[in-house]
């Protein structure tokens, strides 16, 4: 099959031939939806954002996402609306006349952006209140302000009855298995499996964020792309007893919706990992197999001594996230196999924290991420210590030296002070644009006094 079906504000399109080298961006403004624009190319200022349908229990839910970062084969079998396809019979919808009516736009390139961020939270299933302006949080606005954005944003109640609350009650397009010269997306893990035998030097991707910018900002090609999006046994979250397993292809949006018991360190974590419409696509298991050194994903796991599954055409293994990571970029997974899941073993530690520090707060890179986890026995000694890194090494680091520095001795400022002695030892950054090896350094050990500051009582 050389075409690809997808609808697109309310009508079914048919595409011949899609390039992975096209993004969905470039496909809906050539046929003339120029209300998504490219800003940044790299899904950082959310002026190209889009609505996709997306399965929300019985029902479906709008997710923003943005439309630079998805090749256009990877919208297939997708129901997607553009900001055109809003006030397709004329009528503003309440968003939009809020967005007006509060002043929030002046050159309106933007606009249009704030407005799919701030209709997908209009409707999104469960909310009560007014909605949460930080739902817009992956959308930036360089001339208008973001009080009258704010404000526009606090001003909307309940979705309104109609056709669009309405179409959530339906569930959400079945995705089922495509393949277009370039392009593969399989259904089960044998189809997955039988792809990547079949296109050796094959690229295999969950949400697809990273490789949108490396097709955008570095004009990079690959013979053939494995979209792992439509298999379900890697879209799973399963909880008992002994552990949670999280399917490495779950967007972490999801993660967050689901699982309901996830201890405060993730809730945390989660409004810390890039933006909302980032969120919407980015997975674990990209995350960590990617293998960049400062993935938010990997020292939050490290800490937690995760387990890695991963399965191939020989048969599936569970990798110790701490043996995970080879080098710069660079992973113990065979050329065949692929991450299926991430599992994190209860009981948690005692006390656990994630720190991110970066240019800004929210939807930035971090310049130093660290997660660290203790367990004391009943006189308050250290039994089980976990001090994890991202950015300050050519892979995300735990490092054992530290940790031994703590085990066994009383959690205090001398134990503190001999972790942070063993972290100036250890440590080997690199200074680039975000920091110096020195400024990562003194970060690291910062965050670990601000981790005993947290954890002393």
């Amino acid at each position: 099959m050389a075409v690809i079906d997808f609808v697109l504000n309310g009508r079914p399109v048919r595409v011949d031939a899609p390039s992975t080298g096209v993004t969905l961006l470039d496909f809906v403004r050539a046929r003339g939806l120029t209300g998504a624009k490219e800003g940044c190319a790299e899904g950082e200022c959310g002026a190209c954002a889009v609505l996709v349908v997306t399965p929300d229990g019985a029902g479906s839910a709008y997710r923003v996402v943005n439309s630079c970062l998805l090749s256009l084969p990877q919208a297939a079998g997708h129901e997607i609306y553009t900001v055109e396809g809003l006030a397709g019979t004329g009528d503003l919808t309440e968003a939009q006349q809020a967005m007006a009516a509060a002043g929030g736009s002046q050159c309106g390139y933007c606009t249009p952006g704030f407005v799919m961020s701030l209709f997908a939270e209009h409707y999104r299933p469960g909310r009560v209140g007014p909605c949460d302006p930080l739902a817009m949080g992956g959308n930036l606005c360089r001339c208008t302000g973001y009080r009258p954005i704010r404000d526009a944003a606090l001003s909307l109640g309940p979705a309104p009855a109609g056709q669009w609350l309405d179409r959530l009650a339906q569930p959400a397009p079945r995705l089922d298995a495509v393949r277009v010269p370039g392009f593969s997306r399989p259904a089960t893990l044998d189809e997955c499996f039988a792809a990547l035998a079949r296109y050796p030097g094959a690229v295999v991707i969950a949400g697809g964020s990273d490789l949108g910018v490396e097709s955008n900002l570095r004009g990079k090609r690959w013979p053939h792309v494995v979209s792992l999006e439509g298999v379900s046994e890697l879209r799973e979250l399963c909880e008992d007893a002994g552990s949670v397993r999280i399917g490495a292809a779950l967007p972490l949006s999801d993660i967050e919706r689901q699982w309901q018991s996830a201890p405060d360190v993730f809730t945390n974590w989660f409004a810390l990992f890039a933006s909302p419409s980032i969120r919407n696509r980015a997975t674990l298991g990209g995350n960590l197999a990617t293998a960049s050194p400062i993935g938010d994903a990997a020292p939050l796991l490290l800490a937690l001594d995760a387990v890695v599954h991963a399965a191939g055409r020989g048969g599936r293994r569970a990798i110790p996230l701490v043996d995970f990571f080879t080098g710069y970029r660079r992973t113990v997974l065979e050329a065949d196999e692929i991450v299926t899941a991430v599992e994190i073993t209860k009981p948690l530690p005692q006390q656990v924290r994630f720190y991110k520090v970066a240019k800004r707060r929210l939807d930035d890179i971090s310049t130093v991420a660290a997660a660290m986890a203790i367990d004391r026995d009943t006189g308050g000694r250290v039994r089980r210590a976990r001090f994890a890194f991202g950015g300050v090494a050519a892979t995300p680091v735990r490092v054992p030296e530290a940790e031994d520095a703590a085990i066994g001795h009383l959690w205090t400022e001398t134990t503190v002070e001999r972790v942070q002695q063993a972290l100036e030892r250890t440590l080997a950054p690199i200074s680039d644009a975000r920091g110096s090896a020195a400024y990562r350094r003194q970060v690291a050990c910062s965050l670990v006094g601000k981790f005993f500051e947290e954890s002393r009582a």
